[in-house]
């Protein structure tokens, strides 16, 4: 049965290719532009939305989790990410888009994406570090797959067609994929290893979660902000070809990939404050490269960008391992569900902010500026407040 549980984990990494397009926002952003005549703040709401909804639905699905099969749970949430797409496709308004692609596929992802975590939380007592960053990594290399698919598809048939093409494809494989996951017989051995927990109630008073809360936070608010523009300042300023932004698009993706198990793994083996520290640190010398951002200087926003997204995809994984570690596995689904939603602040925070400072200043190049202030106020948070000796 050890070797068998490898199997949820790479279905799981197929469920979240098809749940982690969101991360192609970018690629929609600048066709929806054009054709319904938005401005930035504007195209930035569907993602935006998606990515609350997403996370406000965590601790529902949660709590579903606990009383239905995995299978119905993942099923009611991979037809409504299907819907949300499909019904995208018939937008003529931004609030007609901000409440099907934004609410409803976003309330489907946020169904879904805590099931395969859970299953696999479960079975994988002993590596779950590693299990959980090689599953989130199917999230974090979507793009990797489906940018260059659907910058083909908007090139072919347009960008509303493109939203009822993949809301099919996914709700179809979301669904077939769902039907094989299960959580393992062996509960009471796996609480047993992994100790005494906090079920949500008892972890609210503690200052670990306020702490984990925030620097999750302030890690997927500087991510998705910048996942959200990455289209828009290759072309806006470094003066990529629009052609080849999707290229680029799918580059940042493999790292937000990478980030997944390795931050997974340092977070098995390192004290959490380091593995939080080094993250910071990197995301630090992103935003100062910014400051260099100009036509033709390709390098380093490839450098800047490449290490934003690592470290997004890094956050994934150290938020659920962390949750595991500090408050033990027995109320897990309900922990992180409630943790997750620093990842819904940080994607109103980080959206609103790049737009409103985009039609404000003409330029993303200032978002370094709120970027550092904020990071540094979380780097002293973890380590003041998430110090821990390794067990």
């Amino acid at each position: 049965m050890k070797n068998y549980r490898w199997f949820y984990v790479v279905l799981g990494m197929l469920i979240f290719l098809c749940l982690g397009t969101v991360y192609s926002w970018s690629i929609f952003r600048k066709p929806l532009e054009n054709v319904l005549h938005f401005s930035s703040t504007q195209s930035g709401l569907p993602f935006m939305t998606f990515l609350a909804f997403y996370a406000i639905l965590m601790p529902f699905g949660g709590k579903l989790v606990t009383r239905y099969h995995p299978r119905t749970v993942m099923v009611l949430g991979g037809s409504l990410v299907g819907l949300g797409w499909f019904l995208a496709s018939f937008a003529k308004s931004i609030w007609f888009l901000v409440l099907t692609y934004g609410v409803i596929a976003g309330s489907g992802v946020g169904i879904v994406y805590g099931v395969p975590i859970s299953v696999v939380s479960r079975w994988f007592y002993d590596k779950k570090g590693l299990a959980l960053g090689i599953l989130l990594s199917g999230f974090g290399l979507s793009p990797f797959i489906t940018a260059p698919i659907a910058k083909k598809f908007i090139d072919l048939y347009g960008v509303f067609t493109t939203f009822k093409i993949l809301g099919g494809i996914f709700l179809i494989f979301i669904i077939i994929l769902s039907l094989p996951f299960k959580f393992p017989d062996e509960i009471k051995h796996e609480e047993e290893i992994s100790g005494s927990s906090l079920n949500p109630k008892e972890m609210l008073k503690t200052a670990k979660f306020y702490a984990l809360w925030f620097c999750f936070m302030v890690g997927t608010l500087v991510g998705l902000m910048i996942i959200g523009i990455t289209g828009p300042v290759g072309e806006e300023i470094i003066k990529i070809d629009s052609k080849k932004v999707a290229l680029f698009v799918s580059i940042f993706s493999a790292f937000n990939g990478i980030g997944r198990p390795l931050f997974g793994w340092l977070t098995d083996v390192l004290k959490p404050v380091f593995v939080i520290s080094l993250s910071y640190l990197l995301i630090l010398l992103s935003s100062f490269l910014m400051f260099l951002f100009k036509e033709g200087s390709v390098v380093v926003f490839t450098l800047s960008f490449a290490l934003f997204w690592l470290n997004f995809g890094g956050w994934l994984s150290i938020a659920p391992a962390l949750t595991s570690r500090f408050f033990g596995n027995k109320f897990y689904s309900q922990n992180y569900g409630i943790v997750f939603t620093a990842y819904g602040f940080g994607a109103i925070i980080g959206n609103l902010l790049s737009g409103i400072l985009k039609d404000y200043f003409g330029s993303y190049k200032v978002i370094a500026y709120p970027t550092i202030f904020i990071v540094i106020i979380a780097f002293i948070v973890a380590n003041k407040f998430l110090k821990e000796e390794n067990r």
